[in-house]
C-alpha cells in the first residue's frame, strides 16, 4: 500500500489514475529543480506523466529534457507514494502515483523544452524551503541522510 500525502480524496469525485516518474538530480553540494512559472509557480522535482504504453524509465529521460533540458543517467527506483489532485492544465481530478527515483545529471543538451519551465542548481537547505510538495521533501531528506 502506498503511503499518501497530502489532502485525501473528496467523495463523489472520479479520480483518474495517473502514473508520474520523478527524480531526486545531486548536483556538486546541490539539487537540479525545475522551476514551473506558469498557473502554479513552484519549484519541483523533474519529472511527469506516464504516457499510456510509455514505460517509466523512457518518460522519466523525456520529462527531464523538457522540463530541464538536462540530459540524465543510471536511473535508481528510491520509491512511490500517491496524492489525491486536480490538475487544472488537463482539467482533471487525477490520483497520482508518483514514483522516486535518483539519477546522474550529466550534462544541459538546451534551454528547457516546455513553456514556463526553467531548470536551477539549489542547495540542500533552500531547496527544502522552497518545494511546496512534502512528500518529495521528505525523499530528498531520505536520500541526504538529513
Amino acid at each position: 500500500m502506498l503511503k499518501r500525502y497530502g489532502t485525501p480524496p473528496k467523495r463523489g469525485i472520479p479520480y483518474t489514475r495517473r502514473p508520474g516518474a520523478y527524480v531526486i538530480l545531486p548536483i556538486g553540494d546541490g539539487i537540479l529543480l525545475t522551476y514551473q512559472d506558469g498557473e502554479e509557480r513552484e519549484f519541483q522535482l523533474p519529472g511527469g506523466g506516464v504516457d499510456a504504453g510509455e514505460h517509466p524509465i523512457p518518460a522519466l529521460h523525456r520529462e527531464v529534457i523538457e522540463e530541464t533540458g538536462w540530459i540524465i543517467s543510471a536511473p535508481r527506483r528510491l520509491g512511490a507514494y500517491k496524492r489525491f489532485v486536480f490538475m487544472p492544465e488537463y482539467d482533471l481530478w487525477a490520483e497520482k502515483i508518483c514514483t522516486i527515483y535518483v539519477a546522474r545529471p550529466c550534462y544541459r543538451l538546451c534551454d528547457p523544452l516546455e513553456k514556463d519551465h526553467s531548470d536551477h542548481i539549489l542547495s540542500i537547505p533552500l531547496a527544502l524551503e522552497v518545494m511546496p510538495n512534502e512528500a518529495d521533501r521528505e525523499y530528498i531528506r531520505a536520500y541526504f541522510a538529513l
